[in-house]
C-alpha cells in the first residue's frame, strides 16, 4: 500500500526459431515491460524487425491517415475479426476516402479564392461604378480605395504631379481620378504617400460589381453544395466503415508491435535474450503460460526482485529459477551459442542498460482516483513511499472543513459523480472521485456546522434548539470568537500533517542507507522542532505575549473543553529564566540538524512557518462562508430577535413574535425585486460554488504538495509500459 509493487527482473532465452512464438505470448499477456539491450556484450547484437515490419507499418500509416480525414474517433464498437480479403477492401476505402479528400481540398481552394474575389469587388459594389469605367484609360488614372477623402482630396491638391482630379465616394470607399502632368510617374500613388489609404485592386471584368457579385455568390453556394455532399458521403463512409478501420488499425498495432520487439533483444544468428520487469507475483504465471506457448524451448530466469532502496540499489534474492527441461535440452538456443550464452546466464547479471524497475502503484481502490494528483507532481519512485493514501486521507479532510456546507456538498457529490461514471479518459474520472470524496467531506462538515447553501436552519433541524455542535463559523461580530477556534484548528491539523510527513521522511531514513543517528539528525531534529515549538506556544511561559485566545478559546468562550493551555514544564532555572521541556526540544532540534546538515539551519524557523501555513484553511473557510452569506442576506434578508441578530428572514416572510425586520431582502421587495432575487440566489451560489473548488482546491493541493510531499517525497519515477495492448475492437485469430 506504501510501496508499489514490487517487480522482478526476467530474461528470456531461446533460438530464434521460437522467437515469433515467445514474443506473441508476451505481447497477449501485455505484462512484461521491456528492456532495452544496450549492445554491451560480444556476439550479441539488437535484432532486427520480424519479416514483414515494413509492409505492416506502411498499412497501419494509411489505416491511421484514413481515421484522421474521417475524423474517426475510437468509439466502442462490437469487436469481430478481420475477414479474408480485408486488404482488398481497405484499399478500396482508401482510394474513395483520398478521391474525395482531393476533390473536397480542390473545392475549398476555389472556394477560398471566390470569397476572396467577393472581398475584394464588395467595396466597388458599394462605390456604385460600373468596373469598366475604372480602368483603361490613357491620360488619366484611376485608383480606389479605403482612406479619409478630406486627407485625399488635401494630398492631391498639394500635388505638383497633379493637375487636375476627381473624388468619387461611396461609404467609405473613395476613387479617384487624376489628371497627372507630362513627366510625372504614378502621381496618385506618390501623393498619398502620406495617407492612410488602402487601395483595392479594381476586377478584370465588363460587369457591374453588384452583378459580378451576385455571380460570385452564386458560385459560391454550388461550392458549398459540393462541400456538404463531399461531406455527406465521408460522414457515411465513417459510419459503414469506421468498425473496420478500428479493427484493422488494432490489428495492425498489433502486428507491427511484434515484429519490432526484437529491436530490444540481444540476438545472435541462432538464440535471443529478452528481459524485462514484471510484478514479482506475476513470474508464476508468466512462467507457465510461456511453458504451455513452447514448452522446452526457452529458459526463463527471474534474475532478481528489486528492493525499495532510495539509492537506487538492487536486492538479489536465491530466486534464479527456469525450466529444467530447457536447461538439459540440447537443442536449444543456449547451447547453439554457448560461449555467448554463457557469459549472460552463469553471472546471472542483466544485459541491458536501464536497471531500474518501473513503478506501479499499488493503493486501496478507494484511494486508486488520488493517484492522478500524485502523478501531477511525479510519479513516485520505485524505491520511494506512495503519498497516496496520505493524499486520500488528509486532502477531502482540509477541503470538506474549507468549504463545510451540505448544499455545496451534494452538488460536488453530483459533479463528481457524473465526471467519474461519464468519462472515458482516467485523469477526468480520477479527478471525479476525488470529487466525490471531497464533496463527501464537505457534507460531512456542512452537518457539524448545521449549514446548508449558507443557511444555518439545518443545525436547529437535525440537532434541536442548541444549534449545530460546530456552532458558528465566525461570520458576525457576537460570533467572532469562533474564528479563534478554527485558527487554532487549522493549525493542529497542520502540526498533525508535518509530523506524518517527517515520521515517513526518519522511517526513509532508517531503512535506506543513514541509518537510526541519520535518521535521528535529518528527520527526527524537524520533529523535536516542530513539536517543540507548537506545545510551547501553548504553554504558559510567556503568557502576556501571546494572543489570549490561545488559553481561552477552549476554556469557555467559545468551546468549555477546559483546557487552558500546557504547565510550565519547567526542567530547571537559570538565573531566574524557566527552561522547560519545550525549549530543551527545540534546542536539542536545532544541535542535532547542525550536526546532521548545519547548511539546513537557514531553514530553522520552517516548522513554525509551515503550520502557520495552514491557517489558509480558516481564511478559505471564511471567505466562502461570508460569500454564501452576502447571498442569502440580500435574497431573504434579516432580523433582529431579543437575543440579537438572526440573519435570513424567512423565505415565506414569517418573523417570529418579538422580532424587527432590519432588512427585507429581494424576496419581499415585490414582484419586480423577486424576480431580481432568483437570479441573485442561483448566479450568487453558483459562483461560490466554483469559488470553493478554486480557493479549497488550490490552497488544499498547496498544503499537500508544499508543505507536506516537500518532507519526504521526491517522486521521478519510471511508468509501467507492458509489452502488448488491450483489443477493444479486434478478436485474436
Amino acid at each position: 500500500m506504501l510501496r508499489p509493487k514490487q517487480m522482478s527482473k526476467v530474461s528470456v532465452t531461446g533460438s530464434t526459431g521460437v522467437m515469433p512464438t515467445v514474443i506473441e505470448t508476451i505481447h497477449e499477456m501485455n505484462l512484461v515491460h521491456l528492456s532495452d539491450y544496450d549492445g554491451s556484450w560480444d556476439g550479441f547484437d539488437n535484432g532486427n524487425p520480424i519479416e514483414g515490419a515494413d509492409e505492416a507499418s506502411e498499412k497501419l500509416v494509411t489505416v491511421r491517415a484514413l481515421e484522421s480525414t474521417l475524423e474517426l474517433s475510437a468509439e466502442e464498437a462490437e469487436p469481430g475479426s478481420l475477414e479474408d480479403g480485408w486488404e482488398d477492401r481497405l484499399e478500396e476505402i482508401r482510394t474513395r476516402v483520398n478521391e474525395l479528400d482531393d476533390k473536397r481540398s480542390e473545392i475549398r481552394e476555389e472556394l477560398r479564392q471566390v470569397e476572396d474575389r467577393i472581398d475584394r469587388v464588395a467595396p466597388f459594389a458599394e462605390l456604385g461604378i460600373d468596373l469598366d469605367l475604372l480602368s483603361g484609360y490613357e491620360t488619366v488614372d484611376v485608383v480606389v480605395g479605403d482612406g479619409p477623402t478630406d486627407a485625399i482630396e488635401e494630398a492631391l491638391a498639394a500635388s505638383d504631379d497633379v493637375r487636375a482630379f476627381e473624388t468619387f465616394t461611396g461609404g467609405d470607399v473613395v476613387a479617384v481620378v487624376a489628371a497627372p502632368t507630362e513627366d510625372a510617374d504614378d502621381p496618385i500613388d506618390d501623393a498619398l504617400v502620406g495617407v492612410e489609404f488602402n487601395r483595392h485592386e479594381v476586377p478584370d471584368t465588363e460587369q457591374s460589381p453588384n452583378a459580378y457579385v451576385d455571380e460570385l455568390e452564386g458560385r459560391k453556394q454550388e461550392l458549398e453544395y459540393e462541400l456538404e455532399e463531399i461531406d455527406a458521403e465521408l460522414e457515411e463512409i465513417e459510419r459503414s466503415e469506421g468498425p473496420f478501420l478500428l479493427r484493422v488499425e488494432e490489428e495492425l498495432t498489433v502486428e507491427v508491435q511484434q515484429a519490432e520487439a526484437p529491436l530490444q533483444f540481444a540476438t545472435t544468428d541462432h538464440a535471443f535474450i529478452a528481459e524485462g520487469w514484471v510484478p514479482a507475483e506475476e513470474y508464476d504465471r508468466l512462467l507457465a503460460k510461456l511453458n504451455d506457448a513452447v514448452g522446452d524451448s526457452v529458459e526463463v530466469e527471474e534474475l532478481e526482485r528489486a528492493s525499495y532502496d532510495r539509492h537506487g540499489q538492487t536486492h538479489t534474492e536465491d530466486v534464479h529459477q527456469g525450466t529444467q527441461d530447457a536447461k538439459d535440452d540440447e537443442e536449444t538456443a543456449a547451447e547453439a551459442d554457448s560461449s555467448q550464452q554463457k557469459a549472460v546466464t552463469d553471472g546471472g547479471t542483466a544485459v541491458t542498460m536501464d536497471n531500474q524497475p518501473p513503478t506501479i502503484q499499488d493503493n486501496p481502490k478507494g484511494s486508486k482516483s488520488f493517484e492522478t494528483l500524485v502523478k501531477a507532481v511525479n510519479r513516485p519512485k520505485y524505491n520511494e513511499l506512495d503519498p497516496t493514501i496520505f493524499l486520500w486521507l488528509t486532502f477531502p479532510l482540509f477541503f470538506g472543513f474549507m468549504i463545510s456546507d451540505v448544499g455545496y456538498g451534494l452538488l460536488y457529490v453530483l459533479v463528481g459523480y457524473y465526471m467519474y461514471s461519464s468519462f472515458e479518459s482516467p485523469g477526468i474520472s480520477s479527478l471525479g472521485g476525488v470529487a466525490m470524496w471531497c464533496g463527501a467531506l464537505t457534507i460531512f462538515f456542512g452537518i457539524l456546522f448545521g449549514e446548508f447553501f449558507g443557511l444555518h436552519e439545518l443545525g436547529y433541524m437535525i440537532f434541536g434548539d442548541g444549534g449545530a455542535p460546530m456552532g458558528d463559523k465566525g461570520l458576525s461580530p457576537a460570533t467572532t470568537d469562533y474564528v479563534n477556534a478554527w485558527l487554532i484548528v487549522a493549525v493542529a491539523l497542520g502540526v498533525l500533517h508535518l509530523n506524518i510527513g517527517w515520521i515517513l521522511d526518519f522511517v526513509e531514513n532508517i531503512q535506506h542507507g543513514h541509518g537510526l543517528w541519520g535518521a535521528i539528525t535529518h528527520s527526527g531534529s524537524w520533529l523535536l522542532m516542530l513539536n517543540g515549538i507548537w506545545v510551547w506556544v501553548f504553554t504558559e511561559q510567556a503568557a502576556g505575549v501571546k494572543p489570549d485566545f490561545i488559553y481561552t478559546t477552549f476554556d469557555g468562550q467559545p468551546f468549555a473543553f477546559g483546557f487552558d493551555g500546557f504547565g510550565m514544564m519547567s526542567l530547571f532555572s537559570v538565573g531566574g529564566f524557566e527552561v522547560t521541556a519545550p525549549l530543551v526540544a527545540i534546542l536539542l532540534g536545532f544541535a542535532l540538524l547542525a550536526v546532521g546538515d548545519a547548511a539546513e539551519l537557514a531553514e530553522f524557523a520552517m516548522p513554525f512557518a509551515h503550520a502557520v501555513s495552514y491557517a489558509r484553511m480558516t481564511a478559505v473557510l471564511l471567505a466562502k462562508g461570508g460569500m454564501a452569506f452576502v447571498v442569502n442576506l440580500l435574497t431573504f434578508g434579516a432580523y433582529q430577535t431579543p437575543e440579537g441578530a438572526r440573519p435570513f428572514d424567512a423565505p415565506w416572510n414569517v418573523i417570529p413574535e418579538g422580532s424587527t425586520e432590519m432588512f427585507p431582502g429581494l424576496f419581499h421587495m415585490g414582484p419586480a425585486e423577486f424576480l431580481v432575487g432568483i437570479v441573485v440566489l442561483v448566479v450568487g451560489h453558483i459562483l461560490v460554488l466554483l469559488l470553493g473548488i478554486t480557493s479549497a482546491g488550490l490552497q488544499g493541493v498547496r498544503l499537500e504538495y508544499v508543505e507536506f510531499f516537500g518532507k519526504f517525497y521526491e517522486g521521478g519515477g519510471k511508468n509501467y509500459e507492458p509489452f502488448g495492448n488491450d483489443r477493444n475492437h479486434s478478436e485474436d485469430y
